[in-house]
């Protein structure tokens, strides 16, 4: 488009999927485009793109994705292959392996973190 500057982290096809607050989902999420959480999982998500998890938003499971922004609350391990961002109102525990951090003023984080230039695929 003219004179509108594409984000890098934007999935390249503009689709992307959410969970809206008051929603709970029990068990694992896969997704190919980016996925946005103001609700509760109880599982593991695994996405291709960018999850943002809403201020609102909990995690009880692990998370893999290319790129990350947390404002909620993650209760486990996070994988991010490329840019990780702790917003202020974050709330992470558990370990973290990333190749970009950024983290707010205010957010917290109790774990582990290993940063690597290039993230290898997470083994499983």
């Amino acid at each position: 488009m003219i004179g509108r500057k594409q984000n890098e982290e934007e999935s390249p096809s503009g689709l992307h999927n959410a969970l809206s607050t008051g929603t709970v989902v029990t068990g694992n999420i896969s997704t190919e485009t980016d996925f946005r959480l103001d609700g509760k999982v109880e599982g593991d998500i695994t996405c291709k793109g960018k999850i943002v998890i809403g201020p609102k938003g909990e995690v009880k499971g692990n998370i893999e994705a290319d790129n990350a922004e947390i404002l909620g609350t993650v209760e486990g391990n996070i994988f991010v292959r490329a840019r990780l961002s702790l917003k202020a109102t974050a709330n992470v525990k558990g370990d973290i392996q990333v190749q970009i951090l950024e983290v707010e003023p205010n957010a917290m984080f109790n774990g582990i973190c290993k940063m690597d230039r290039q993230v290898p695929e997470q083994n499983r």
